[in-house]
């Protein structure tokens, strides 16, 4: 095999390399065009050839604060110092430790342990996982407890548990011979909302479904997942008032155990630190990645109650350890900088100046609802979905070969916006650092990207 310099090759090389060896993910390679960023400052991206475009989606919802953030680059900085890596496997290093004790401190009641994973698909899969093993080790066990509920058009990750509770046919239905059962709810749309169920009666009703689902099988259900109050890579569909509450009832009345997906909503992407937060919901697990480092290095954590910690302990002998591990869990720059992102959150006063900023996305959705091919205008905090239809009418959808939302996107793309869609969805879900004037090119570049691309 003959040797290849890869010392400073230039664009077209790169752009060669890119389509023919790096494999991308969710990408159909045999169309794929190289898009290369090279750096980053603030919400603004540059690529190989200098042209700068806004980040839009936050590098796929992770980034929280901006690209190079000074707090966040010093903390990196500063832990080189120390160390870069130690295991989590019987061992453990200041930085990480008091991450944990952050994150205990600042999350929804009672979760008092965490879990140290790499990304939100593994945060889910040891939530999945410790819920199993939950119910065969407490003091009364429930070996039968081996099924979960979850919503339809659910959306936990990629690995095989978070694909099992996950229900998007398009993504996952090539592995159903992998995956294990999983009950499925109907995800509690407040757009394609079910035939003679109104607004008002929409979260009654659908709180009824999971409660026939929760009474008939309870017996056999390990828990329930959810991802509170929106359901991001379902098309982000926004659920209605009270549904999370309802869900944490009915879960606690009939003995399920709840896992909250806050991968995509939580770290302050809904206008709070936490969704869980708009209605006063304690989980039995949470599980957070994406915005907890600020969208900086791989870094996850999974959450438990001491009900559930309490059952995984016992004499060597027991066997009664949660056997899963990641090898870079817990990784000690993940936690310097996820410290230096929890940090700016107070520094700054990021929630309190998110207020302005979702507003001005919100007057900007108003307007864009009007457009003749947009069924749905959708948002929650600084998140935000538009649904391009054929027939607004009758909610007929655009075939998804049509692209029309990836065709949006890169109009917006030649206006210097970087998005990407969710089939028909157009999704916003920039950095919390954006500015309104940024907001406000976003809004200009999609709607005109519509405008131009669904007459």
């Amino acid at each position: 095999m003959s040797s290849v310099t890869v010392q400073d090759p230039i664009p077209e090389k790169l752009r060669a390399w890119d389509r023919t060896l790096v494999w991308h993910a969710f990408t159909q390679m045999a169309e794929y065009e190289p898009l290369i960023i090279e750096r980053a400052d603030g919400c603004v991206l540059v690529d190989i050839d200098g042209n700068e475009y806004i980040d839009g989606v936050s590098s796929l919802w992770c980034n929280v604060h901006g690209h190079r953030h000074p707090k966040l680059d010093a903390a990196l900085h500063e832990q080189l110092d120390h160390v870069a890596h130690v295991t989590s496997l019987g061992s453990s290093n200041p930085t990480t430790i008091k991450l944990a004790r952050r994150l205990v401190d600042i999350t929804p009641a009672g979760l008092e342990h965490v879990f140290f994973s790499d990304d939100g698909a593994t945060a889910v899969e040891v939530a999945v996982k410790m819920a199993l093993q939950y119910w065969r080790q407490r003091d009364d066990p429930r070996p039968q407890k081996t099924c979960y509920v979850a919503l339809g058009e659910a959306y936990h990750g990629d690995t095989i548990g978070s694909v099992s509770v996950g229900g998007v046919e398009r993504f996952h239905a090539m592995f159903r011979p992998l995956l294990f059962e999983t009950l499925r709810v109907p995800a509690p749309d407040t757009y394609r909302t079910p035939e003679g169920v109104s607004a008002d009666n929409l979260t009654a009703y659908h709180l009824d479904k999971l409660e026939s689902v929760l009474r008939e099988h309870h017996q056999r259900i390990a828990a329930m997942v959810i991802e509170p109050l929106v359901q991001a890579a379902a098309g982000m569909i926004v659920h209605p008032p009270g549904y999370l509450r309802g869900v944490r009832e009915l879960t606690r009345e009939h003995d399920v155990l709840l896992i909250a997906d806050e991968v995509a909503v939580g770290f302050g992407r809904t206008g709070r630190m936490f969704a869980c937060e708009h209605e006063g919901v304690s989980p039995d697990l949470l599980c957070l990645a994406k915005g907890l480092t600020g969208g900086y290095l791989p870094l996850a954590a999974t959450l438990a109650t001491d009900k559930i910690y309490n059952a995984f302990l016992g004499d060597y002998a027991e066997s009664r350890t949660f056997f899963h591990g990641h090898t870079y869990g817990g990784n000690p720059l993940g936690a310097a900088v996820a410290l230096a992102c929890l940090d700016v959150f107070e520094e700054e006063k990021t929630l309190a100046a998110l207020t302005p900023k979702i507003e001005r996305l919100a007057e900007h959705l108003d307007r864009i609802g009007d457009l003749p091919h947009v069924g749905h205008v959708r948002q929650c905090g600084l998140i935000a979905g538009i649904e391009l239809v054929r027939d607004p009418a009758t909610k007929e959808p655009y075939p998804w070969q049509e692209k029309r939302g990836i065709r949006v996107c890169e109009h917006a793309k030649s206006e210097g916006v970087w998005l990407r869609p969710l089939g028909n969805v157009v999704v916003v879900m920039p950095p919390l650092a954006i500015t309104l004037e940024q907001l406000d090119r976003i809004a200009a570049a999609v709607e005109r990207g519509i405008s131009a691309l669904t007459h």
